[in-house]
């Protein structure tokens, strides 16, 4: 009690002007003109491609012109793998078509497609449990139950069906996997996403279908009769390209503060326009930092962060760690998770911070926004620098309709509710009002070891 009433008590020169930043990012314009231009004049933005580049660019025209400091860009080369032709249809014994979307990494079919039996499971682990033989030649396709959470938590616990699923059939011997869309949903859009092979793993065909095709499926195949299905993906492997992460900031008064780091990415995958995922997060992040630094030159330098190649394996997050880590990151915060209302923030922090936090915490709270707790995983972008022990703020999002959009043709432009997106940006500002302009040491923090 004693260290947060001292701390208080040398914090209360910046609440006014902490205020007033709250209050004018509530009348943002910048959030919604960087997430409808970069919609608009760029669109789908799938890594390593050229419309990936085309974003680069006018993500550095963009932050130039909002009058940030520093803006380049850092390269990096990853491999690029690109859709093709996508399609299903039951054959037998109630022939119909089927939406699909091909899974990131996913093998190609011949360009006439397979056909094959379908073999049905409710989840990861009656797969895992399957013989071998019951498996080898067929298609698989693996369902789950996955439901709307506020958080998001269902993602982690139910994307093992996306993430594993491939590896485990084409071990088994499996012709090919479609899975039900990792979504909450019931339109008939498809959820693509990244799934990695395992090592020593044969890459087969892996597809998502709607929400609604998967539960069809599950109908048909609970009638009992065998199900032939006819699959085609054509996608490929284009070799090495190269991507790369949009950097600005806002020069602080005393370099040795340490750098306050506000991330998004770039990239989207080349269903939708990118809007939920990630381009309000690069609204949001852009707008809240020039708020910031409209009001005055802060004490730490503010670094705003448009990682490139998240969706497809966090190259930009990992390209970014190999080349800072020796910087001094004060904290790293990331949006990437829509664009509704925040409702909680969450740390993780060295103890001795808390009481920053919860001083925090307090300057949020008229925008709705409650405190958690300290064990906040933060955005994935940031995770590889996270790991190494740097503080993490998390700015928690309503999450209740995000898996309705995720990675579907659905994620566009009209999904975005203004009024909610200016409550981030608020929060954001507020974050950086407050920690950009204080010398507290967040951290180091203690990283558990993996496994």
């Amino acid at each position: 009690m004693i260290l947060l009433a001292a701390f208080l008590s040398t914090s209360t020169i910046a609440t006014g002007q902490t205020a007033e930043i709250r209050d004018a990012a509530l009348q943002d314009d910048v959030a919604w003109d960087i997430t409808e231009g970069l919609t608009t004049e760029v669109g789908q933005r799938l890594a390593g491609t050229e419309a990936e580049a085309r974003a680069r660019d006018w993500a550095t025209a963009k932050l130039k012109s909002l009058g940030f400091a520093n803006v380049r860009v850092e390269p990096f080369d990853m491999p690029v793998w690109v859709r093709g032709a996508e399609s299903a249809e039951i054959v037998s014994p109630f022939p119909q078509k089927l939406v699909l979307a091909a899974l990131g990494n996913s093998a190609a079919t011949p360009d006439a497609g397979i056909t094959a039996e379908v073999i049905g499971f409710d989840g990861i682990e009656a797969l895992k449990a399957a013989p071998d033989a019951s498996v080898r030649g067929k298609i698989v396709f693996v369902t789950h139950a996955m439901n709307s959470t506020q958080d998001g938590s269902s993602y982690g616990a139910f994307g093992i069906v996306r993430r594993q699923g491939p590896s485990i059939a084409s071990r088994k011997g499996a012709a090919a996997i479609v899975i039900r869309s990792i979504g909450t949903d019931h339109h008939r859009n498809p959820h693509t996403g990244v799934q990695m092979w395992a090592e020593g793993t044969t890459p087969i065909p892996a597809a998502a279908l709607s929400v609604p095709d998967a539960e069809q499926l599950q109908r048909i195949l609970k009638r009992g009769k065998p199900v032939t299905m006819k699959l085609v993906l054509t996608p490929k492997n284009i070799g090495t390209r190269q991507s790369g992460n949009v950097i600005a900031e806002v020069p602080g008064r005393d370099p040795k503060a340490g750098i306050a780091l506000v991330g998004c990415h770039l990239d989207s995958w080349d269903l939708g326009t990118g809007a939920i995922d990630d381009a309000a997060g690069c609204g949001i992040v852009a707008a809240a930092a020039k708020q910031v630094m409209d009001a005055g030159r802060p004490l730490r330098t503010i670094r705003v962060v448009w990682f490139g190649a998240e969706e497809v394996g966090l190259f930009g997050g990992f390209a970014y760690r190999d080349r800072h880590k020796s910087e001094k990151h004060a904290l790293l915060a990331e949006s990437d998770f829509g664009a509704d209302r925040i409702w909680k923030i969450e740390s993780k922090v060295a103890p001795a911070a808390l009481p920053l936090v919860a001083t925090l915490a307090t300057r949020l709270q008229p925008l709705g926004i409650g405190l958690g707790g300290n064990e906040a995983h933060g955005g994935s972008d940031i995770g590889p620098l996270a790991a190494t022990g740097v503080p993490v703020i998390a700015l928690n999002q309503d999450g209740s309709r995000y898996f309705d959009l995720h990675h579907t043709p659905d994620d566009t432009l009209d999904k975005i509710d203004p009024a909610q997106l200016r409550q981030n940006v608020a929060a954001y500002a507020t974050m950086l009002s407050v920690l950009a302009n204080d010398t507290t040491d967040l951290g180091p923090v203690t990283v558990q070891p993996e496994g």
